[in-house]
């Protein structure tokens, strides 16, 4: 580890242990156990932290560019917020969602869609006014789109038309949420105005209304923490959202419990998650994000890949 990180793991580490003291923490009982956690949250921190501070950074206008082999939807995004376009970069990072990162071909699949297979790419104007002629492009190229893969927490997604839910269901139910004629800004600054400008309520209450086909609790958690992080709304999640989540939930119950099959539930396993974020100062998305990984070898630190 980098020296910052070293301090920063000996500081979550003497935490931990105090925190111990007031509620137990069966599952980090070994010094293995507690080391391998920390080392999860120091990745989970340094993901979270290197998009927000793409914002900071020089991007060459190439991210921005479908037809180029430099495309990168997240600092697209970036290009898109900083010259004013909340459409664009909201719509991008959807898409990078909902196809998400692969470890072999990275963003191809979103370059793909969104490139519309190197003809006029599926901008946000042009697909929330025309969702019907998105459904007609996808049917039309679907033997070119096989060969779009999905990301980790998408594995279960499937690019085929004859799937239950196929893309251009995800794409029109997203466009009806947002609303063509009204648009992310809008959609943003009404949650935050009825939510007093919380970052925490207003997260909850765009989660809750967040009915779009394929997005369930990953889905919905991961792109509105990433809308987050880049800087087009100012949301935090309030608590982990396990839902019906098996990882994070796992980790959380071997953390509390000491077995991934303890007899806590997941409100109360959600309730502690939040009780200690809060101690230890880490926001929900790195706890959420550090027990989903650490909970698949908790003795012995194992990097995540993607």
């Amino acid at each position: 580890m980098r020296p910052a990180d070293v301090t920063r793991a000996n500081a979550l580490t003497a935490k931990l242990i105090e925190f111990n003291n007031q509620l137990a923490l069966p599952g980090i009982g070994t010094d293995e156990r507690r080391s391998s956690l920390v080392r999860q949250m120091i990745d989970s921190l340094h993901r979270v932290e290197y998009v927000e501070r793409l914002g900071e950074r020089d991007i060459a206008t190439e991210r921005a560019d479908p037809s180029s082999d430099l495309f990168d939807p997240l600092k697209a995004a970036v290009l898109h917020l900083r010259a004013g376009d909340v459409d664009e970069a909201a719509w991008l990072v959807f898409l990078s969602t909902h196809f998400g990162f692969h470890r072999r071909v990275g963003w191809r699949s979103t370059r793909m869609v969104y490139g519309a297979l190197g003809g006029d790419p599926w901008t946000w104007a042009k697909v929330s006014t025309d969702p019907l002629g998105f459904r007609a492009w996808f049917q039309g190229r679907a033997t070119e789109l096989r060969g779009a893969v999905f990301g980790n927490h998408r594995k279960y997604e499937s690019i085929r038309v004859d799937a239950r839910e196929n893309l251009s269901d995800t794409i029109e139910s997203y466009v009806a949420w947002v609303g063509a004629n009204r648009g992310h800004a809008l959609m943003f600054s009404d949650a935050l105005n009825s939510n007093n400008h919380d970052p925490r309520k207003t997260f909850d209450a765009l989660y809750r209304s967040m009915n779009v086909a394929r997005f369930g609790r990953t889905g919905r958690f991961d792109y509105l923490t990433m809308v987050g992080k880049i800087g087009v709304v100012n949301v935090d999640p309030p608590h982990p959202y396990f839902g019906a989540a098996t990882g994070p939930v796992d980790g959380a119950r071997l953390l509390f419990t000491g077995s991934k099959v303890g007899p806590a539930r997941p409100p109360e396993l959600s309730a502690q998650v939040v009780r200690l974020g809060d101690f230890l100062g880490l926001g929900m998305q790195v706890m959420e994000d550090s027990l989903c990984n650490w909970q698949k070898s908790p003795g012995r630190y194992t990097p995540f890949r993607g």
